[in-house]
Order: structure tokens, then sequence, then C-alpha cells
């Protein structure tokens, strides 16, 4: 299994991760939601729990439920600042269509 935390996304939950005084790393996953189907849930992980696959990346870990990894397999999360809106982005090869708005995402 394949997931990708660029430089500035790793980054980005090590600043969340000191400001908030504790953590183990970032939880990524996925939830029904939308038009399409899914939606992603990002969280901030505090301990591994039975049936997390943990990912160590640019010393940032990222914890996602086993059940969840084929719908996030190869995917890239980024962190990106346009204008005055700063966000995870996210670049996932297995989604098939999106909804209008972009908030979800069929696989």
């Amino acid at each position: 299994m394949t997931i990708h935390l660029t430089e500035r996304a790793a980054a980005q939950v090590a600043r969340q991760l000191q400001k908030r005084g504790s953590g183990l790393g970032l939880r990524l996953g996925v939830r029904k939601s939308g038009c399409t189907g899914y939606a992603y849930v990002v969280d901030f992980a505090d301990t591994a729990e039975e049936g997390d696959a943990v990912f160590d990346q640019h010393g940032v870990k990222v914890l996602i439920n086993k059940e969840e990894l084929p719908l996030l397999e190869g995917i890239t999360v980024d962190f990106r600042r346009e204008g005055i809106s700063e966000a995870f982005k996210f670049d996932n090869p297995n989604i098939k269509a999106m909804c209008g708005c972009g908030e979800s995402f069929a696989v």
C-alpha cells in the first residue's frame, strides 16, 4: 500500500501537533457522503487503533483504517495556501467521478 504525504503537508501536520501539545499523527479516512459517494475525513490521531495501518512520511505518521485503504491506495496528500485559504488537498488516483461542488467522490 502506498500513501504519499508531501513535505508541505508533513510540515503542517507537525506544526499542528506541536500547537496541540500532543498527538501521534494525521488520521485520514473516508465516510459516505454527498451526491457521489464518499468524502475525506481528516483529523489528528492521539493513538493508533486496532485495524490501523500506519505510514511514516517525512517524520510524520499517517494512520488509516485498513478497511478504507482500497479507497485511498496511491493517494497524495498536499497542503496548499491559495489566497487567504489553506487546506489539505488530495490527489486520489482511484476517483472515477466527483460531484460538481468537489466535496464528494466516487471510486
